[in-house]
């Protein structure tokens, strides 16, 4: 049952695929808290996903969109504002794609091209979508943007491979683009660095179930839910952080402020 956080909010959700998708769940989350709001993703993904099941269960429109292309994106932003009859108040960036992932590629035998693909979808989309926005004055004063992260952008995980780069970059530009939307619109920028989940994407990575259980040892709370994201996501929306922007925040249950956790060593 809502709290009525997101009452009168409109925004834009990237990157619900399934039901497995945080996305998918900050979508349902969003609507519960009496927001309104209009979801994309690529057209290759809506083929293969469940995303008009989600439209249909939140009566909301989906719009089609390439997140690296810049004209998709202007028709995006343009149409979700006539949609939703207003200005965004938020926008959750939730994309990352590897070919070389995909492709099984070593680290230290990458596909320079693929790199490339993987930093435009990954990360180089956030700044397009915080660029287009921001010239077709869509967002709305004390507006949030958040993107989704992960520690791999500190720390070393060999099989994240060039994802670790990607997540860098993006934490950057919500370090760079957030200082400039505050001075603009107040508008604020983050990103969440979120524990290992299980979606379809992040079950790919190489070696990914033993790391998720080595995780929930280290972190002195668990590794956090999908579901628990999404409500941070919520109330990184809601007016209730109006004065939290630049910042790359840890939802992991403890995960990187630990150095070593006694259960590991017990195993």
């Amino acid at each position: 049952m809502g709290h009525g956080l997101l009452n009168g909010k409109k925004g834009i959700i990237f990157g619900a695929l399934d039901s497995k998708s945080i996305a998918w769940k900050v979508a349902e989350r969003c609507v519960e808290e009496g927001a309104e709001i209009v979801l994309t993703n690529a057209p290759v993904a809506m083929r293969l996903g469940e995303i008009n099941d989600l439209a249909l269960k939140l009566n909301c429109q989906i719009i089609p969109a390439d997140a690296t292309s810049v004209e998709d994106l202007e028709n995006l932003i343009s149409r979700s504002t006539e949609i939703l009859g207003g200005k965004l108040d938020f926008i959750l960036h939730s994309i990352g794609m590897s070919v070389n992932v995909r492709k099984k590629k070593e680290y230290t035998d990458l596909n320079y091209e693929w790199m490339k693909t993987t930093f435009d979808v990954s990360a180089i989309s956030f700044h397009k979508v915080m660029q287009t926005a921001m010239k077709l004055d869509a967002m709305n004063d004390w507006g949030s943007i958040l993107a989704l992260t992960y520690i791999a952008a500190q720390r070393t995980f060999p099989d994240y491979s060039e994802m670790a780069e990607s997540k860098a970059l993006l934490e950057s530009f919500a370090r760079s683009f957030g200082y400039h939307w505050a001075k603009k619109a107040k508008v604020r920028v983050n990103t969440i660095s979120q524990s290992p989940t299980v979606t379809t994407a992040g079950s790919g990575v190489k070696g990914f179930g033993d790391f998720f259980g080595y995780a929930e040892k280290m972190s002195p709370l668990g590794n956090a839910s999908a579901n628990a994201c999404a409500d941070y996501c919520v109330t990184m929306f809601s007016d209730m952080t109006r004065m939290v922007t630049m910042q790359n925040l840890f939802h992991d249950g403890g995960f990187s402020s630990m150095g070593m956790a006694p259960e590991i060593l017990e195993d």
